[in-house]
C-alpha cells in the first residue's frame, strides 16, 4: 500500500541519547516531524515510526487494532535502546497513551516521558458504541486538523475507522488501570481549548501520578495538534530541556 506523500517515518542518529516519538490515531509522523527534527538538530538520536494502518488509507487501517500500534512503538524502542545509552519517549494524544504503556511494560529502561494532549479516555459518545457500530458502519467523521495557527494543516485521515476505534476502549482502560507502574519523570503539555480531547485525561494524570516526577505545562494559544500549532516552540524548547535535565549521559552538542 503506498504511502502518502509527507507521511514517512524519520529516523535520524548521532548521540547516545534517545528519543522515541508517537504520532496519534489517524494521524502520520508528519505532525510530529518539526519536533523530531529540532531534537535531531539538538544531537540526539530520534526515531519517528509510522504506525501500521496509518499514512495509507482509513479502509487500511480498520484492519488494524491497538494491539498492532503498541507493537511497531516497542519494536522501534528496543532497537533504539539497543543502540543508545537512554532512551525518553513522546507522544501527541494516542501517541501519549501508548507512551505511557511503554513506560508501564519496561520501567527504567523509559528515562523520562513527554506526552502532548495525552488521550487516557472515552472522549467522544460515540466511541462507547464502537463495538456495536463497528457492524453497521464503515467510518464516521475523522478527528483531524484541530490547530488554531493559520495555515497550519494535519496530514490525516478525514474519515475514523469504525473497526480500529473500537479497540482503544480496551487499551485506556488497560492503561489507566497500570498508573501506579509509571513512576519516570514525566512533561505533559496541555491544551485547555482541546476540541478533541478533553481535560478529563490530564485530570486523570493528576489524580493518579502524586510522586512529584508529573509536571504538566498549560499551551494557552494551541488547540489538540500543538505540535504543529502556535505553542509548538514551547513544545520543542521545553522537552528538550527537560531530557537535558534528566539524561544521565551528555547529549551529542552539549
Amino acid at each position: 500500500m503506498p504511502v502518502l506523500p509527507g507521511a514517512e517515518p524519520y529516523h535520524h542518529d548521532e548521540g547516545p541519547v534517545g528519543v522515541l516519538l508517537c504520532h496519534g490515531f489517524t494521524g502520520t509522523p508528519q505532525s510530529l516531524r518539526p519536533w523530531a527534527e529540532h531534537l535531531a538538530g539538538a544531537g540526539l538520536t530520534v526515531a519517528l515510526p509510522r504506525l501500521p494502518g496509518h499514512g495509507t488509507t482509513w479502509r487500511e487501517m480498520s484492519r488494524t487494532r491497538w494491539e498492532d500500534w503498541y507493537a511497531e512503538l516497542d519494536k522501534t524502542f528496543a532497537d533504539l535502546l539497543g543502540r543508545c545509552a537512554e532512551v525518553f519517549v513522546a507522544g501527541l494524544s494516542l501517541g501519549g497513551c501508548l507512551a505511557l504503556r511503554l513506560a508501564q511494560v519496561h520501567g527504567a529502561s523509559v528515562r523520562g516521558l513527554v506526552l502532548v494532549n495525552p488521550s487516557l479516555t472515552v472522549d467522544e459518545p460515540l466511541l462507547r458504541l464502537a463495538p456495536l457500530l463497528k457492524y453497521v458502519i464503515p467510518s464516521v467523521a475523522g478527528v483531524a486538523g484541530d490547530i488554531k495557527k493559520e495555515g497550519a494543516t494535519e496530514l490525516a485521515y478525514a474519515r475514523t475507522p469504525v473497526r480500529a476505534a473500537a479497540t482503544l476502549p480496551r487499551l485506556w482502560s488497560l492503561v489507566r488501570s497500570r498508573l501506579d507502574l509509571v513512576t519516570q519523570p514525566l512533561l505533559v503539555y496541555h491544551s485547555p481549548d482541546d476540541h478533541v480531547v478533553k481535560p478529563t485525561s490530564v485530570r486523570l494524570l493528576r489524580e493518579r501520578l502524586t510522586g512529584g516526577g508529573l509536571t504538566v505545562v498549560e499551551l494557552a494559544d494551541s488547540y489538540h495538534v500543538a505540535t504543529l500549532d502556535n505553542d509548538a516552540a514551547e513544545i520543542f524548547a521545553g522537552s528538550l530541556d527537560f531530557i537535558r535535565t534528566h539524561a544521565s549521559v551528555p547529549l551529542q552538542r552539549d
